[in-house]
């Protein structure tokens, strides 16, 4: 019987359960929790150097709206035409960049991340790497707007580039197919395309036919967690669907996004607890059983928001095929 190579476990913007996202700490814990892999989303400054932000708007990760001194830098853009106010990180230079410090997006779901509100700077792509190098993990890039940051003559590819040079293990991802059809003539770097829970253009792409022509210029997808196994009413699981059989016969790898411990962010079959308790959105819900089924699945990585959940659970699966 053909083996499939154990499943990965990617740090979803670090151990963003635990630390706040996108930060050094939260990164180093992810490599601590044993993750293979980090994931910094990737995004430029004034004077091009690549940081990692979820997004390039930033008064929700960090305390730049506390900051007098970049209160006129405060101002509404169209983002991938979307109206967007606030601040962003391609009107500050590294060095005004990194006088500001990194909070929890979430406190109320993630209140005790709060705690570490003010701590941390705001981490650059190489400094990422550096990290991922010493301890021997890979890096898993998000380039985060790429149409847009080109359009403002900052572009991400040749940055991303520099600073990952050959670092291995490595992946690149985007929701840009555009972005991922430029980076593949100038990297042999695995590309992944990420694909949205929903969406028509994302519908065409989870078809056999639109996964081979994904299979034309990337590696693997990237997916919502939801193109595996959807959810219906009341956020009840339905039966699975035939992607993950689909994308391997294109020769692409699955991995999917993102499992979180809360039960907010949990299908309805994995929460826990009562739902009229005032802690119930942001408890722990059975989070390793809906690690369990996604791997039985097939999958071939999972984002985890906690990457110790993920890699306790392949490690109970490892000792079991073991003693099997």
């Amino acid at each position: 019987m053909s083996h499939q190579p154990e499943p990965v476990v990617i740090g979803h913007r670090g151990a963003s359960a635990l630390r706040p996202e996108h930060t050094l700490p939260s990164y180093e814990t992810a490599i601590a929790l044993g993750a293979d892999y980090i994931e910094p989303d990737l995004v430029s400054t004034k004077d091009h150097v690549l940081v990692a932000r979820h997004e390039n708007e930033i008064s929700g990760t960090t305390d730049v709206a506390s900051r007098p001194e970049f209160a006129d830098r405060r101002t509404t853009k169209t983002i991938d035409g979307v109206a967007v106010t606030g601040w962003f990180t391609e009107d500050f230079t590294l060095a005004e960049l990194r006088t500001l410090r990194a909070v929890e997006r979430i406190p109320d779901l993630r209140p005790g991340n709060a705690a570490f509100d003010g701590l941390a700077p705001i981490p650059t792509f190489d400094e990422v790497v550096e990290l991922a190098r010493r301890h021997g993990v890979g890096v898993y890039p998000e380039t985060k707007h790429p149409t847009y940051f080109s359009s403002i003559g900052l572009p991400l590819e040749e940055p991303l580039l520099e600073v990952l040079g050959r670092h291995d293990p490595a992946f690149i991802q985007s929701f840009e197919a555009a972005n991922l059809r430029e980076l593949r003539r100038r990297t042999p770097l695995p590309l992944i395309q990420l694909i949205g829970g929903s969406g028509a253009a994302y519908d065409r792409m989870v078809t056999p036919e639109g996964l081979e022509e994904i299979a034309s210029y990337a590696d693997g997808i990237g997916v919502a967690t939801s193109r595996v196994v959807p959810a219906g009413p009341g956020g009840r699981l339905l039966a699975p669907t035939t992607l993950v059989r689909d994308a391997r016969r294109a020769g692409l790898v699955v991995h999917v996004w993102t499992v979180r411990d809360e039960n907010a962010h949990l299908p309805a079959d994995f929460r826990l607890g009562d739902p009229a308790g005032p802690a119930y959105a942001r408890a722990t819900g059975d989070v390793m059983g809906w690690l369990a089924m996604l791997y039985d699945l097939g999958v071939d990585g999972v984002f985890a928001d906690n990457p110790g959940t993920a890699r306790a659970v392949l490690s109970g699966r490892s000792r079991r095929i073991a003693a099997s």
